[in-house]
């Protein structure tokens, strides 16, 4: 699968955010090692805390399903280039600190960043 098919599947996810707070809608495309594809969105509390970003979403789907092995995750937000939160950048370097993480204005101008480039110094026990 080629970046800008991933990040197209981010852009399509990104449609059913729940984000009537910020009204900033975020996608993402999850692939694994063995090309298969989980997406997550955003999705707003009215706890704020209670929020969860759409890269912790895909990967709690995946997580969830078995998957262990990723290879790369498209970003795509409607306000242009979306890169992962701390929080996010945390979570996935539990499990993937070397998965290549992919996101930008559209599918032609995307920036491909590996996690332990966003994180170089990530907390694992």
């Amino acid at each position: 699968m080629t970046d800008k098919e991933l990040f197209r599947m981010a852009v399509e996810a990104s449609e059913n955010a729940y984000a009537p707070f910020s009204n900033f809608h975020v996608g993402a495309a999850l692939l694994t090692e063995d090309g298969k594809v989980f997406t997550g969105v955003n999705i707003e509390n009215s706890s704020y805390g209670a929020t969860i970003c759409a890269e912790r979403t895909a990967m709690v789907k995946a997580i969830s399903e078995g998957a262990r092995d990723f290879q790369s995750i498209a970003i795509a937000g409607n306000g242009g280039t979306s890169w992962p939160c701390g929080i996010c950048r945390q979570f996935m370097y539990e499990f993937c600190p070397d998965i290549r993480v992919i996101s930008g204005e559209n599918e032609d101008e995307l920036k491909v960043y590996t996690l332990k480039e966003l994180l170089p110094e990530g907390f694992k026990l």
